[in-house]
């Protein structure tokens, strides 16, 4: 398998006055092209400035992050927000779109960054659209959807580049239960078409829908395995 993230000994820390706290201490992962991993953990974890890093929305103190074969930690400001607008799609908690904003133009929004024409903007929005089953309320307006349709709103935005891999910060926080038991049904009908994805939760049961789980405690790897539970449905849906 290709990887498509390789970690080595990274590290962040902060100096908050005369105090110093270490984030992350020598954490060494990688993913391969095609994985879906959940990063876990309790507040304070390290999970968040993990995904920071890994999102290139940070780098770190010290050690090596690779991304799609490129070195990004040692990348500028302007170099990191090129990789982030081609290599990552995000899907946040709050789902961050615009609200006067139609579905249609929210999806775009990547593609006006990423210097495509009105036209192929249109036409790759409504593709992402139709991928999140959503394409019938293009014209609407987030205040006109539901949680969950925003949050297909969101994810579409994060496909419509074809990103290395998308990133999921707490994609069911502000959803209830049925609502995040459908959204996560969607992200496994995303890998299973394909797409890497990482998901960043202190939630056990949205973690357990990932088929790898990196569990994270006081800026270390705590234990990194195979969710067997993913692995026996697997294996009973192909029987």
């Amino acid at each position: 398998m290709t990887k498509i993230i390789e970690t080595h000994n990274i590290s962040k820390v902060y100096k908050m006055g005369d105090n110093i706290v270490r984030a992350l201490q020598s954490i060494t992962i990688s993913v391969d092209r095609g994985e879906y991993v959940a990063f876990m953990g309790p507040s304070g974890s390290g999970k968040s400035t993990l995904m920071n890093i890994v999102g290139c929305l940070d780098t770190p103190t010290d050690g090596t992050y690779v991304l799609n074969n490129q070195l990004v930690s040692e990348m500028t400001e302007n170099e990191l927000a090129n990789v982030r607008n081609k290599e990552i799609g995000f899907v946040f908690q709050t789902f961050n779109l615009l609200p006067r904003a139609t579905a249609l133009d929210n999806v775009a929004l990547p593609l006006i960054y990423a210097g495509y024409g009105k036209a192929d903007r249109t036409e790759m929005a409504m593709a992402a659209l139709e991928s999140v089953n959503l394409a019938d309320r293009h014209h609407h307006k987030p205040n006109e959807l539901s949680g969950g349709q925003r949050q297909r709103v969101a994810i579409a935005r994060a496909l419509v580049n074809n990103p290395s891999i998308i990133l999921a910060d707490e994609p069911t926080g502000n959803l209830d239960s049925k609502t995040s038991h459908d959204i996560m049904g969607l992200f496994q009908d995303l890998h299973d078409k394909g797409n890497t994805i990482i998901m960043v939760t202190h939630e056990d049961d949205i973690a357990h829908y990932a088929h790898r789980i990196i569990r994270l405690r006081d800026g270390l790897v705590e234990r990194d395995f195979v969710n067997e539970n993913v692995t026996r449905r697997q294996a009973v849906a192909a029987s």
